[in-house]
């Protein structure tokens, strides 16, 4: 059995029913509820990829569109796992809420979506070297979610679990810029070439590494510390779809659909 973007809405509105329904379980403090409702929603989301990429014939990681898939998976997998270990109540709702702004872009944008695969992308680091990089954005968006909180609630307590967040994000996001540089050796013949998006990536990485470094420290205020974080997700969004808006981006072989 395959699917096609056509399905896609089907599958979509079951798991975006089924992780608001975990998130309200979890507002109201059904802890196994709650998991048992988002684990299922990603369950329903994992089957339409996997379909998905049986017809396409290919890893679903090429458009802009199929990115966002595995991203709105990935924020889902993050909170998921941030509620099981930290059981802030409503990580769930923020993080289906993200979640759901990207499946909603699909829906809305199917013109995004292509079944070719350029030679460059058919190598051996191609579906590491995305996956990875998802999952790095999606652990750094609910870092993101927690300064946003903590910002609101003038509160420090999200820090430790920020941190804890951006460490692990910051140390996927190394990982996929490596497999990226490795990668373009094989296919271009140079590790870096300062492409625009690889140099916006080097400025998120750095703006990530200035967020270690002030926590490890232990300088600036809290305030500070959840303001820089945002900037790396700020980065990170800059990086992963507006650098293509740039005109000096045209001619780039990073720019989606090319």
């Amino acid at each position: 059995m395959t699917v096609t973007w056509a399905e896609f809405v089907f599958f979509a509105v079951a798991a975006v029913l089924l992780w608001f329904s975990g998130a309200l379980a979890a507002w109201k403090n059904g802890f196994r509820t709650a998991l048992w409702l988002v684990s299922a929603g990603l369950a329903v989301y994992a089957a339409f990829i996997a379909l998905f990429w049986t017809g396409l014939h290919r890893p679903p990681m090429r458009t802009l569109g199929e990115t966002r898939l595995w991203y709105s998976f990935f924020m889902i997998v993050s909170g998921l796992l941030v509620y099981a270990r930290w059981k802030y109540r409503w990580i769930l709702f923020f993080s289906s809420v993200l979640a759901t702004v990207f499946v909603a872009m699909n829906l809305l944008m199917p013109e995004i979506h292509d079944r070719t695969l350029m030679p460059a992308l058919q190598s051996a680091w191609f579906v590491p070297h995305v996956t990875v990089y998802m999952f790095s954005y999606s652990v750094i968006g609910c870092a993101a979610i927690l300064a946003v909180a903590g910002l609101a609630g003038k509160t420090g307590k999200y820090l430790q679990t920020a941190d804890t967040l951006m460490y692990t994000g910051m140390a996927f996001l190394t990982l996929g810029m490596l497999s990226g540089a490795l990668w373009a050796k094989g296919a271009w013949g140079m590790y870096w070439s300062w492409d625009p998006k690889e140099t916006w990536a080097a400025v998120t990485w750095l703006s990530g590494l200035a967020y270690i470094h002030l926590r490890l420290m232990s300088r600036g205020s809290r305030t500070a510390a959840y303001l820089l974080l945002l900037l790396v997700f700020a980065g990170l969004q800059m990086c992963w779809y507006g650098v293509d808006l740039l005109p000096s981006a045209q001619e780039s072989m990073h720019v989606y659909g090319r």
